[in-house]
């Protein structure tokens, strides 16, 4: 017996559920902090060892900083969300939307938070 597969998976028209989505963010977020952090690091790092161009960072550093500190919390708060799953906490279907939409808000709730206190 034949089982009946799908002939044609069109990525545009597939629905991802929430759940999934925060798991596509949470490996997004951490390549952000692998592929924007080390340069800003450094960046920062190489202003803080020369002291006569120490100072304000500008604006570009700053923006910089914005997609930076969510991915930071993201990743961090959908950590703290896959080390539950990891224990068997949270995984029927509404409890699982449940902690996506927690970790959805609570990262960019946390985020303004560090922006405002920043600027």
């Amino acid at each position: 017996m034949k089982t009946q597969r799908p002939k044609n998976l069109d990525l545009r028209t597939i629905r991802l559920p929430l759940p999934g989505i925060v798991s596509i963010l949470h490996r997004v977020s951490g390549a952000i902090l692998f592929l924007m952090g080390i340069p800003l690091f450094l960046y920062f790092l190489e202003r803080g060892l020369h002291p006569e161009r120490a100072g304000e960072p500008g604006i570009f550093p700053r923006l910089l900083l914005v997609p930076l500190i969510w991915a930071f919390l993201h990743h961090f708060c959908a950590g703290i969300r896959f080390l539950l799953l990891d224990i068997h906490l949270g995984l029927d279907k509404p409890q699982a939307r449940r902690s996506s939409l927690w970790v959805l808000g609570v990262s960019g709730f946390l985020t303004l938070i560090v922006e405002m206190l920043a600027w």
